[in-house]
């Protein structure tokens, strides 16, 4: 038995920021031999996304490429090319998410990779996918947010828009890249060749709000923001207690039942306006407000004790602070540290627990370049006079050997 689950497969990782980088993030945690390729101008442009930094690296790129192998190449120079195509004949993936166009001029494209490796699975991550009108238009998260209808339905019930707290555009491309990889990887199997994965942040952010889009192609009313409110359960959101602010989610009319009990208004629960999940949600105006002159009775503590004790759906709105320092985050591994060259430095875990072929959290994320003289020695046979050779030239940052 393998000792990781994806041992022996190799990625050539040319993705930058955010999207792509979490994507092979994953990969490696699982064994993936990931070589993070960079252009030798500056490389990935999220090492200068900070403060915080630690040491020369921000703390965002270095918790997003932990694991991984730095090469850095020049790729406006053909030597720098063909290093590339030569890298691609020894990969099973290639990941990239450059604008959509960017690969096939550089000579890199998925036609030209094909030729040199039949086997291997090429993943494209772009804003809008590899077709349609919207292809080279320029795109980050907050754009795809925007323009997937995810911003219009979030937001305060006034009608404000508000950005996701999290990049989630991007992630959620860099999942479905995972996905897609996996899914491909298998297909191989059977075939013995590879394919192209076609990962779009639109279509990534339309999926993932299935059942919103679900609501509206059923009803044709055009949703818009609810706070922390949800759309088709009542009650679900966050409320305020005497102290703080916490939240319930009661899903279901036995939870209703519970719940009325739990908050001593035994009233609510056969009210002619509440006693149904569709009445509550068309009476939500109504119905809110009570329960929130309820809540105010109380501390937050109090009433997510007295809803756990009923097993009633609660949590405190915790800060961060909060999150990180919690018995089950730390049961759970969700923040590791590695050891850096600055020091101690703590990292977000992988959320995928295996019992056989567990995550591994691997070395820190590379200098520019750390590892090309290693990497080319070992993958393509080069000995210390090439090597001199291309540094000299500007091909290559060598790194150390």
């Amino acid at each position: 038995m393998n000792n990781a689950a994806l041992e022996g497969i190799r990625v050539l990782d040319f993705s930058h920021a955010l999207a792509g980088p979490y994507a092979t993030l994953l990969l490696a945690d699982f064994g993936a031999r990931v070589y993070k390729l960079e252009n030798r101008a500056g490389g990935d442009m999220g090492r200068g996304w900070g403060p915080p930094f630690v040491g020369s690296h921000s703390s965002f790129f270095l918790g997003l490429n932990r694991g991984k192998l730095g090469i850095s190449v020049d790729l406006k120079q053909p030597a720098g090319i063909d290093l590339c195509l030569r890298l691609i004949e020894k990969m099973d993936v290639l990941i990239e998410n450059f604008r959509p166009g960017t690969m096939h001029r550089l000579g890199l494209g998925y036609p030209a990779a094909a030729a040199r490796n039949p086997r291997l699975v090429y993943c494209s991550i772009s804003g809008y996918g590899q077709a349609g009108p919207s292809r080279d238009e320029a795109a980050m998260d907050l754009i795809v947010e925007c323009s997937s209808g995810f911003m219009s339905i979030t937001g305060t019930e006034a009608g404000e828009q508000v950005r996701s707290g999290y990049a989630v555009a991007d992630i959620n491309a860099g999942l479905y890249a995972v996905i897609g990889i996996l899914m491909a990887l298998r297909a191989r199997e059977q075939t013995g060749l590879g394919q192209h994965l076609d990962i779009s942040m639109l279509d990534g952010m339309i999926s993932a709000m299935s059942s919103n889009y679900m609501t509206f192609l059923g009803s044709g009313n055009v949703p818009g923001p609810l706070g922390s409110g949800f759309p088709t359960v009542v009650p679900y959101r966050v409320f305020e207690a005497s102290d703080r602010s916490f939240s319930i989610a009661i899903g279901s009319e036995k939870l209703w039942s519970t719940f009325c009990r739990a908050i001593e208004r035994p009233d609510l629960e056969s009210h002619p306006d509440y006693s149904t999940n569709a009445l509550r949600v068309r009476n939500r105006q109504a119905l809110e407000p009570i329960l929130a002159e309820v809540f105010r009775q109380r501390t937050m503590q109090e009433w997510v004790d007295r809803f756990h004790a009923a097993g009633i759906p609660c949590s405190p709105v915790r800060t961060f602070a909060e999150v990180a320092e919690h018995p089950q985050t730390k049961v759970r591994e969700l923040f590791p540290t590695i050891d850096t060259p600055a020091g101690p430095h703590r990292v977000t875990g992988t959320p995928i627990k295996m019992s056989a072929t567990p995550a591994r959290i691997g070395p820190p994320a590379p200098e520019l370049g750390e590892h090309s003289a290693l990497v080319l020695s070992e993958l393509l046979g080069l000995d210390a006079p090439e090597l001199d050779s291309l540094a000299q030239a500007g091909v290559i940052v060598p790194g150390r050997r």
